[in-house]
């Protein structure tokens, strides 16, 4: 299989410093939860491979509402964008989902991703071997399936003005505004194309030209791109067709890049591949970079599951494993994120599932239900029990000592 998500060459020494500072932002719902277990992952990590992390929790969501009235302080923003990554759970809480109200939770996510300038949204989609069963897919389609959605997070539809209902002599109205700049475009096609250069050398840019003005310039932009990467395989597919194909032949694809709207949905469509909404990761990048890497935001691409928040059952393995894509991406950590994975990929192998996952099939032989907590602790004996092989054979290269 390819790389996840193979970062850019940033520039970052190979051997960083040992010490990382990073924003927590537990959340709502199951984000505590998840980021509890996935901390315990990463700290673990450190302690095998001689790297320490400074933790600053911050308050994001309807726990700020509670706290503070706002969803999110302007100081709490500083402080994510001071930190060199920031390692978020999940927001949303139902008694803020009054569709009346002007305040709501899910802005504070909107609003860090314009103020720390995170453009775009990496979702890599694979499956776990042991996991097809758990995929509503048929498992002769899953074979193969490795692909990087590109996401754009600044502009379209959740960022458009004016977006408002209104009264009229009619009746009411509502508009949404969609709007896009050159720039915006332009600066999201040209990472994905460069992300498709690291991978299979396949890009497939997603619009709905045939309707959308926005997605007539988004389809220039990439035909003006596409000559500056002559390795590169281009081809275009309207939203809807693409939403199809994702389910019937879902190994076809490579790197993935569109806009806002259509990257949300496609994303979590995706996501049925792998069995689970919560086996996927996310990272959400800008062009700023850190003495590591590239500045970034870090968070499982499910939501805070209230329903379920407090009862030890929600699978933390995205969290973890977007923990990982944090090493790889913003703390320069590749081998170590590599292990993680292998970590995750061999807890599962042994039988380890939390609810979700055993719920898509039912209890199998061989199979060990366990919860959130238990989960992450199968992944770090499986990192240790793995670094503890690598030391045998003369590894690890990033362990403290064999610097």
């Amino acid at each position: 299989m390819t790389t996840p998500a193979q970062p850019l060459d940033t520039g970052a020494a190979a051997e960083p410093a040992a010490t990382y500072r990073l924003a927590v932002v537990p959340g709502d719902g199951i984000g505590p939860e998840v980021i509890a277990g996935g901390r315990r992952v990463l700290e673990a990590a450190g302690r095998l491979f001689g790297f320490r992390f400074e933790w600053h929790k911050v308050l994001i969501g309807g726990v700020a509402m509670d706290a503070y009235g706002v969803p999110m302080r302007d100081e709490d923003l500083a402080a994510c964008a001071a930190a060199d990554a920031v390692y978020f759970g999940a927001i949303g809480d139902p008694k803020y989902d009054d569709p009346k109200a002007k305040v709501r939770p899910e802005q504070a996510l909107l609003a860090m991703r314009k103020g720390l300038g995170l453009y775009a949204n990496l979702r890599p989609v694979t499956v776990q071997p042991v996991l097809r069963g758990s995929s509503p897919v048929r498992e002769s389609l899953l074979e193969g399936v490795d692909m990087l959605i590109v996401r754009e997070l600044t502009g379209g539809l959740y960022f458009g003005k004016p977006s408002e209902q209104r009264d009229t002599p009619a009746g009411r109205e509502v508009v949404d505004t969609l709007i896009y700049t050159e720039g915006e475009i332009r600066r999201v096609v040209k990472l994905a194309f460069e992300l498709a250069r690291g991978r299979r050398k396949k890009l497939t840019s997603v619009d709905k030209a045939n309707v959308l003005s926005s997605s007539r310039l988004w389809r220039t932009i990439v035909e003006e791109v596409k000559p500056d990467y002559p390795d590169v395989t281009v081809e275009h597919r309207l939203v809807d067709a693409c939403a199809m194909t994702l389910i019937q032949r879902p190994a076809l694809f490579d790197v993935i890049v569109t806009e806002n709207l259509f990257g949300d949905i496609l994303s979590d469509e995706a996501s049925v591949l792998a069995g689970s909404l919560g086996m996927l990761p996310s990272a959400s990048i800008g062009e700023k970079r850190t003495p590591f890497g590239v500045h970034g935001l870090y968070e499982p691409i499910h939501g805070s599951a209230p329903d379920i928040a407090g009862k030890d059952v929600a699978n933390p393995l995205a969290t973890i494993l977007s923990g990982a894509m944090m090493l790889r991406w913003s703390l320069g950590r590749p081998a170590v994120a590599e292990a993680i994975e292998a970590a995750v990929g061999a807890a599962l192998a042994d039988g380890y599932r939390t609810p979700d996952l055993v719920a898509a099939t039912g209890e199998q032989p061989g199979q060990k239900k366990v919860g959130t907590q238990a989960m992450a602790d199968a992944v770090v004996a499986a990192l240790e029990a793995g670094a503890s092989q690598k030391v045998g054979a003369g590894g690890p290269g990033e362990r403290a000592g064999a610097r």
